[in-house]
């Protein structure tokens, strides 16, 4: 997705909140100055998330490591799996079990401390107790049930810690729904804010149910251009591609694979683009394009 004005003010601005606390005015400075220089140097291509990886060079150099999630990917690893069991009896009081399960795992991508800074339990606890009530689109739904009886292969592309407790349930009732399918989790290759790695996917419990591949880079999402050879090559001979999150949606929409695209709305740009409010869910499939 190419990267849009409001986005760029998003960076610059989400950069300046990060280091306002940081080192002396002179290194503060010079970040921005650095940041504004990536931005301004960027093609048209490079996604928020692409750049974001960048920055974070510059951050290293100026001030150091930048933050270390592994304590919060495991405590939110540990809170979803804690809460599974209420999730599976929500999930068996439903018809469809394999539609609930995707709205659940939709309302865990809330998860995200690089959209939002701060994950509150509050909002996560209440975006989890109306997932039940809250729907996919009809017609995405009914092709991507089609394009699965037919499918081999589905990539699961994983977005955030925690989320991919949830993720993990709906690649078990996509299994029981559909025998013949493999399915493989790509997580991100190196650590990514609180993104999953295969770290993640084995504290959530994916190995034994999917496959779990890497992608072989640190973006925060799944730059085809970016990613290893091994990655690209599972997505291009994937018969079904499932991804979850804004930055997957940024970095893959365009790609012409065959990707269905599931995440909240998180940010103004996203809730303007899809007519929607904070914290509602998109399922969207990639050859529908953009509304508006």
């Amino acid at each position: 997705m190419e990267l849009c004005a409001s986005c760029m003010c998003c960076l610059m601005e989400r950069q300046e909140e990060r280091v306002r606390n940081l080192g002396t005015q002179n290194d503060r400075n010079e970040f921005l100055r650095r940041v504004a220089r990536l931005i301004g140097e960027s093609a048209r291509e490079d996604s928020a998330p692409v750049l974001v990886e960048r920055i974070n060079g510059e951050y290293t150099r100026l001030f150091g490591p930048v933050t270390d999630y592994d304590g919060i990917k495991k405590e939110f690893n540990d809170l979803m799996l804690s809460l599974e069991p209420q999730i599976r009896r929500k999930i068996d009081e439903k018809g469809d079990r394999l539609y609930a399960a995707m709205l659940y795992a939709r309302a865990a991508n809330y998860i995200d401390f690089g959209m939002a800074g701060r994950v509150e339990k509050e909002t996560l606890f209440a975006l989890l107790e109306r997932a039940a009530d809250e729907t996919l689109e009809e017609e995405t739904w009914q092709d991507f049930l089609e394009n699965l009886e037919e499918a081999k292969r589905l990539v699961y592309v994983t977005d955030n810690c925690g989320e991919v407790v949830c993720d993990r349930i709906v690649a078990q009732e996509l299994t029981k729904r559909f025998p013949g399918l493999s399915v493989t989790f790509l997580v991100r290759g190196r650590a990514a804010l609180n993104d999953a790695t295969r770290e993640d996917a084995l504290q959530a419990g994916v190995e034994g149910v999917a496959e779990i591949a890497d992608n072989g880079c640190g973006v925060a999402g799944t730059p085809l251009s970016y990613i290893g050879e091994k990655a690209r090559e599972l997505l291009e001979q994937a018969d079904v591609i499932l991804a979850k999150g804004q930055g997957n949606f940024e970095t893959m929409h365009g790609c012409g694979l065959p990707v269905y695209y599931s995440f909240l709305c998180k940010c103004d740009w996203f809730t303007r683009r899809f007519g929607m409010e904070k914290n509602r869910g998109v399922f969207i499939r990639e050859d529908r394009g953009l509304p508006g």
